[in-house]
């Protein structure tokens, strides 16, 4: 399903609002991803927009959407190489050696018309950063921003390729991206420790937590569900159904509930692109519980707090491996600040960052722990309030209207500025949206 608008509501332009707007230099972003669904991203982008500065957003193109758009302000690029999710490791080294290529000769072009005050580079992969080499070269500074720790991401996901010479090599370019980079962001303290640990100066390094705005995850902006309103037990998971999160173990763990209690209704609503990587539906169906889990596909950003709003509790199920040891899922944050109490896999950092009292958490990998924690929140309701009040309280004290401030102070701190040439101004957005 393509996103709902790819245009508007649009900001007025810097240039018409600010005389000194010109002397501010736009940024761009490069990303493997579809932007449209990328929500550290779009965060990032639109915060840096609301500042004053245009961004241009080089990203991958979807079936149906334009080569150029907009979103909110923010100009995107999209660049013509196929994404295979799932596939194997030779085709996903393809894929990014294309995308790096395609993304290092179209931010070229684009930099000798716009003249980019900063060069921002998501990961994964982390060697996307040389995209930017040319720029780089020439004195713009570039920033990498980690959102993952790509030689524990790929022992995760390649564990038969995965071998000691591998991982050094993994290790290696990791280094090397950050070498060539001005700056370093990453999504938590943990990832954060993990580089400097590995030699990276911790001056080097900014911690972005990859936290939801409040602004669009707005518990008052929807109808308010009492909890269990029409009788039924709901349950909502929205984000990638992959082999990270063990949407598995979580319906081993609805099967056992229901067998405990077979006179409540349950519904799992699962929202999120389904790469078949396992297979849910006959996971569900093996368990009898067909009837109780709905698969929507994937949902626009837009509609994610909705879908919230509608359930009584939010899964936040992650598998425990290396690579997960450093993770701590955003779901559990928009959960939260939708006023639901969560369920999450018991993991380092979601212990570090939420203490005793605020998210239940579950043995990670074991449904029988799963299927207890569930029924003591359906059995308690002092229990269930108290939860939503306290995980509340500490999503609101690291919400993206504060990460924000933290991210644009590094922004404005490299940004190179100086007058610009005319040709640097962005054209004008579109009065309507773009149509996919």
């Amino acid at each position: 399903m393509p996103a709902r608008r790819t245009g508007g509501p649009i900001r007025p332009s810097m240039h018409s609002m600010d005389p000194f707007a010109s002397r501010r230099r736009p940024v761009a972003m490069l990303v493997h991803a579809y932007y449209e669904e990328d929500p550290r991203v779009r965060r990032e982008a639109e915060a840096v927009v609301a500042s004053g500065r245009d961004v241009d957003v080089f990203a991958l193109r979807r079936d149906g959407f334009g080569r150029q758009g907009w979103l909110d302000g923010v100009r995107v690029h999209r660049l013509d190489v196929q994404r295979h999710q799932g596939a194997g490791i030779g085709t996903y080294i393809l894929e990014y050696g294309e995308f790096l290529l395609r993304a290092m000769f179209a931010l070229a072009r684009a930099h000798r018309r716009r003249r980019y005050a900063l060069v921002q580079v998501h990961t994964i992969p982390d060697v996307l950063v040389f995209a930017a080499l040319p720029e780089r070269l020439a004195g713009v500074p570039v920033v990498i921003d980690l959102h993952e720790a790509m030689p524990e991401f790929f022992r995760m996901r390649f564990p038969k390729a995965s071998n000691p010479v591998v991982h050094a090599a993994l290790v290696a370019q990791e280094r090397a991206s950050i070498a060539m980079a001005s700056a370093a962001i990453t999504v938590n303290d943990a990832l954060g420790d993990r580089l400097v640990t590995a030699g990276v100066p911790r001056g080097k390094v900014t911690i972005v937590r990859n936290t939801p705005s409040l602004a669009r995850f707005d518990a008052g902006a929807h109808p308010v569900r009492p909890f269990m309103a029409d009788g039924v037990l709901r349950f909502v998971y929205a984000g990638a159904l992959s082999t990270v999160y063990e949407l598995d173990v979580v319906l081993d763990a609805v099967s056992r509930v229901t067998a405990e209690r077979p006179n409540l209704p349950i519904s799992v609503e699962l929202y999120g692109r389904d790469f078949a990587e396992v297979p849910l539906h006959e996971v569900a169906a093996a368990h009898g519980i067909t009837d109780r889990v709905n698969f929507h596909g994937r949902v626009p950003i837009e509609d994610v707090p909705a879908a919230l709003a509608a359930a009584d509790i939010g899964l936040a199920p992650t598998r425990r491996t290396e690579f997960t040891d450093f993770s701590l899922s955003t779901k559990i944050f928009e959960y939260a600040a939708m006023g639901k109490p969560v369920v999450a896999s018991r993991l380092p950092m979601v212990e570090a960052m939420f203490p005793a009292g605020t998210v239940a958490t579950y043995a990670a990998g074991d449904p029988g722990d799963l299927a207890r924690v569930i029924l003591a929140l359906v059995d308690s309701a002092d229990e269930r309030d108290a939860r939503v009040a306290a995980t509340g309280a500490v999503v609101r004290d690291v919400a993206w209207e504060r990460e924000s401030v933290r991210y644009l102070d590094l922004v404005e701190r490299l940004a190179r500025d100086g007058i610009s040439s005319p040709t640097a101004r962005a054209p004008e957005p579109p009065a309507h949206p773009e149509a996919p």
